[in-house]
């Protein structure tokens, strides 16, 4: 992943201090080299420790490894997207702690409503399979009034799993409120962006994947999406005793 990636993908993580260095960074990417870590901490009114803490939140081993992607993404030229990157970025930012954390609110959930307009539908019809077959009630709905009904009659226990790539669709947002004003808990997938839905789930799952049109048709490519709930639902399974499905690695 990029800085710029990173950013939002641990954002969860990173405080004020951390968001001011991030802004320093970002606006003096091409000057960092020939700064020391010293230097660099004096001029950001802080100390050597904080800056190694904010790589660590990131991901990188230190701050150097940080100083070093940032040069490489400073001399790369831009680069037209392709599918396998696509997949590269979305291992790399898949959190298993994360991971973990979902399939277990899937397992203790009432029922699971799974969200989805469009193109990504028939992943909520694959997820809600994918619960169903261990004896969850899981659901999918192919029209936007059923979706409505299921999040006004809600409850608090209820999960709902929103996936979005823009995380901006209208329909899902009004969805989405519902819901959580019934007390049900959200996790959202989206592209790794800052985004509506996103920002109003209770946990955020993001893959890498950016939008792409020919001749006005929309074609981005959904097998990151695909890529995440997979190896959700290989979690989700792996909590029943004995686990169901193939073992997760």
């Amino acid at each position: 992943m990029t800085f710029a990636e990173r950013l939002i993908a641990y954002e969860d993580s990173l405080n004020d201090t951390d968001d001011a260095i991030a802004d320093y960074l970002r606006q003096h990417r091409g000057e960092l080299e020939r700064l020391s870590i010293q230097k660099l901490a004096a001029t950001l009114y802080t100390v050597p420790n904080t800056l190694v803490r904010f790589a660590k939140k990131l991901h990188y081993t230190g701050f150097a490894e940080l100083k070093v992607a940032l040069r490489a993404e400073y001399d790369a030229p831009a680069g037209r997207v392709e599918v396998p990157i696509n997949i590269q970025k979305t291992l790399e930012m898949l959190d298993e702690g994360q991971m973990a954390a979902v399939a277990r609110r899937l397992k203790r959930a009432r029922r699971v409503y799974f969200y989805g307009i469009g193109n990504t539908n028939p992943f909520c019809e694959t997820m809600a399979h994918y619960l169903k077959c261990t004896g969850k009630t899981a659901e999918s709905f192919d029209y936007r009034h059923d979706m409505y009904y299921s999040a006004d009659h809600a409850e608090p226990g209820d999960l709902v799993f929103v996936i979005s790539v823009s995380g901006e669709i209208d329909q899902l947002i009004k969805a989405v409120q519902m819901a959580k004003a019934r007390g049900a808990y959200c996790v959202s997938l989206t592209s790794l962006c800052r985004n509506t839905l996103a920002q109003m789930a209770d946990c955020r799952l993001y893959c890498y994947t950016q939008k792409m049109e020919i001749e006005g048709y929309e074609v981005s490519d959904r097998v990151p999406v695909m890529l995440v709930l997979r190896k959700l639902a290989e979690q989700y399974w792996a909590l029943f005793d004995p686990p169901i499905g193939p073992p997760v690695k």
